[in-house]
């Protein structure tokens, strides 16, 4: 077990990192209508992909002789994580930035699930009831049929698919493939099919505040996954995980003071029933390893 002090940092970390990918959304989401999607992608993933080069290049992170089994692991984590990116920047520009991040917030409830399903690992009554009070939240964000519909929150949902092929897949990695190097080639990997699809497109001249926004853009992504990697050699990670959901709090604040956007009742409510699950199905697990 971690000491309060390793805990203390960890959640300091873990929290650091979420508002870091939420800072990011947010200087993402203002270029949004100004310049093609996958352009937008592309130049932010340059940005990114140079950063996470001289990282692993500095620290001696770059390893070629990696299994057979590691290789295809990461391939198959690269496939989900460039369809969770697409998936989640469409909905990310065409709905509120809160209710698209609330969404998002389920996956760890979405991987306990496929952990059951798929690896075969065992979960008990009360974490299949809080997966299921846990979707019926995102039922509430999304709220189909209502007034309140916003079809492009689907492609959040859609993304949550793409994000159990990322998340299962590192999970099974070997200990001796480091994090660094695997964000690394996701990353290059997310901008070579952006530029490749952007570039059979229509490829507009930017302006320099634009591409001064997608460089911070690219500064913030690039912070998170710093600390993401950081947070995983630090503290307790039954401790730590459930403070993940203080991007919630980052993206209600943001998506009000930059875009006015204000959450409807049902969101609220949603958001606070997907949090609540997260929050007990993390404890349920530090129990069960306990």
């Amino acid at each position: 077990m971690a000491s309060s002090t390793e805990n203390t940092k960890g959640a300091l970390i873990m929290m650091a990192s979420m508002a870091a990918f939420t800072f990011n959304d947010t200087v993402f989401k203002t270029v949004a209508g100004q310049i093609p999607l996958f352009q937008a992608i592309f130049i932010r993933g340059c940005i990114v992909s140079l950063g996470l080069l001289i990282v692993v290049l500095v620290t001696r992170q770059v390893q070629t002789d990696l299994p057979a089994r590691d290789w295809k692991l990461i391939g198959a984590r690269t496939v989900g994580d460039i369809g969770a990116t697409a998936l989640f920047l469409t909905a990310l520009i065409n709905a509120p930035i809160a209710d698209v991040t609330a969404i998002l917030q389920a996956a760890p409830l979405v991987l306990t699930l496929a952990g059951a399903l798929i690896l075969g690992e065992k979960v008990g009554w009360r974490r299949y009831s809080a997966i299921a009070i846990g979707l019926t939240g995102v039922l509430l964000i999304v709220q189909p049929g209502s007034g309140g519909f916003n079809p492009n929150l689907l492609y959040a949902v859609g993304a949550l698919g793409f994000v159990l092929l990322r998340d299962l897949p590192t999970r099974s990695l070997s200990s001796k493939v480091p994090s660094m190097f695997v964000a690394f080639l996701t990353s290059t990997a997310i901008t070579i099919c952006a530029g490749f699809d952007a570039l059979s497109g229509n490829w507009i001249e930017i302006s320099q505040p634009i591409f001064l926004r997608l460089a911070a853009a690219a500064f913030f992504i690039f912070g998170a996954y710093t600390f993401a990697v950081m947070v995983m050699r630090v503290g307790d990670m039954g401790f730590v995980q459930p403070f993940r959901f203080t991007a919630i709090i980052w993206a209600i604040l943001l998506g009000y003071f930059v875009f006015g956007d204000v959450p409807n009742a049902l969101s609220v409510l949603g958001t606070a029933i997907v949090i609540s699950m997260g929050v007990y199905t993390f404890y349920r697990e530090r129990r069960r390893r306990g």
